[in-house]
């Protein structure tokens, strides 16, 4: 039994830092490519959200995108200024203001998530046809068991963090290629 139990200890720490590994190796690529498009990631999963969600109250936004209503200020601040999103006022309570992507934003918010998709379609590809369904079982196996992992010990947690996002729970994939990329 003691063998089994170390066994177990040791998956559940190989576990962990290969979710770490891939988790960290897709948020530097993800970052390399909306630094091609001239967007932080928070930025560019910004665009992604009002693509998605249509003009959004702050408050909402903050909490699809995870994150506290001064940083989406922030974030939004630049987003304005770079003429990809813009407030308007809030047609069922006029203190109140609604974010939207402009034209140049839906152009923008597009190219990325093109990006995204052939990043994972390049990734996708080096697997090759007869493995890519085994790993994608996999993954989706192992975000049901995180999701039942996390409802027993915070329940009503994991639908509250993926409140508003697609039921794969991420982000959609991108181009990896420099050439073209959101201009």
């Amino acid at each position: 039994m003691a063998a089994a139990s170390t066994t177990a200890r040791a998956d559940a720490v190989e576990l962990r830092s290969l979710v770490a590994a891939l988790v960290r190796r897709f948020s530097l690529s993800e970052r390399a490519d909306m630094l091609c498009c001239g967007l932080t990631v928070a930025q560019a999963a910004t665009l992604e959200a009002l693509r998605e969600g249509g003009a959004l109250r702050l408050g909402p936004l903050a909490r699809r995108l995870g994150i506290t209503p001064s940083t989406l200020t922030r974030n939004l601040a630049r987003l304005e200024a770079d003429g990809l999103v813009a407030r308007d006022a809030d047609p069922e309570d006029a203190r109140a203001a609604r974010v939207r992507l402009t034209t140049a934003g839906e152009r923008t918010a597009f190219r990325v998530e093109q990006q995204e998709r052939a990043f994972a379609e390049g990734i996708l590809a080096r697997l090759g046809p007869a493995r890519r369904g085994e790993v994608m079982r996999a993954l989706a196996e192992l975000l049901a068991a995180v999701r039942d992992a996390t409802e027993e010990c915070c329940p009503g947690a994991f639908d509250h963090l993926m409140e508003g996002r697609a039921s794969s729970g991420g982000r959609r994939g991108r181009d990896g290629g420099q050439d073209g990329c959101c201009d």
